[in-house]
């Protein structure tokens, strides 16, 4: 009884500890960019999109199929960003049970 015991300690900390990474996912924030910089786009750990900058020579008349080009590269930079920085944080949480196949925990 005293594994068992034992094993319910464990993934009680492991739990604590993969909702205190989800905390951590949600405040953070990665920045996407592309065209050399020109366009930067800053995605919350959500997902959601919080800033988008542009550089001013993007406002030239006749670029906005650029624009938009850059801003899609930018936030498809960000978005493997954040989903990196996710699963990093996830496997750091689970610690032992990283890299186990266990349903509905994707690490």
């Amino acid at each position: 009884m005293k594994d068992i015991g034992s094993l319910m300690k464990q993934a009680q900390a492991m739990q604590q500890k993969l909702a205190d990474a989800q905390a951590k996912l949600g405040e953070l924030e990665v920045e996407g960019t592309s065209g050399g910089g020109m366009v930067k786009v800053v995605l919350k750990g959500t997902g959601e999109l919080a800033r988008v900058e542009l550089d001013d020579s993007l406002m030239a008349p006749g670029e906005a199929e650029v624009v938009s080009d850059l801003m899609v590269a930018a936030h498809a930079d960000a978005k493997r960003k954040l989903d990196a920085k996710s699963q990093e944080l996830m496997r750091e949480a689970a610690g032992p049970l990283a890299g186990m196949n266990i349903p509905g925990l994707n690490l």
